[in-house]
């Protein structure tokens, strides 16, 4: 069962199946048939922690998307973590800050703990875009990398917490 609302564009659902992390979550995510036009994820707390989904579509809905999650639903374009966006799949290789913001529905870019990113530096996608929503925008946070460009602050394989400590 899913929780459903209509954002007007499309039919958004909330979907909770458990997963346990993002990387888990997205390899389901590419499972679907159809894929949705918009999903970014959500960390819940309860009943344990784990990763929920808002989905939009813009036709037809999946039959089996799991338990319902009215909180993600509710959350769409609002908060959480966007994974298929307009123009993500435009998000490869190296571009221009300008670049992406003209390419993607990202609305700003941010230097971790600076300011907003110089529109002609050079972004290394690494082909994973991860922008999140913050005060009804799509924010996408970058850190600086070797020879003056710019990196998304979350990578595809992130060094997981203490992984050098005995």
């Amino acid at each position: 069962m899913t929780s459903a609302v209509d954002p007007g564009d499309g039919t958004v659902v909330g979907v909770t199946l458990g997963h346990p992390d993002t990387a888990t979550a997205e390899h389901w995510l590419a499972s679907l048939d159809p894929a949705p036009i918009h999903a970014c994820t959500h960390l819940v707390s309860s009943p344990r922690p784990h990763v929920a989904w808002s989905l939009e579509f813009s036709g037809i809905v999946p039959a089996a998307l799991g338990d319902s999650s009215a909180s993600a639903a509710a959350a769409h374009g609002v908060s959480g973590r966007a994974v298929i966006y307009p123009g993500v799949d435009k998000l490869v290789g190296d571009l221009t800050v300008a670049s992406v913001l003209a390419l993607s529905a990202i609305d700003a870019i941010e230097v971790l703990g600076g300011g907003p990113a110089d529109r002609d530096t050079t972004l290394q996608t690494n082909n994973f875009v991860r922008p999140v929503w913050r005060d009804g925008r799509l924010i996408l946070t970058v850190m600086p990398a070797a020879g003056g460009k710019l990196v998304p602050f979350e990578n595809r394989h992130p060094t997981p917490c203490c992984a050098d400590h005995a």
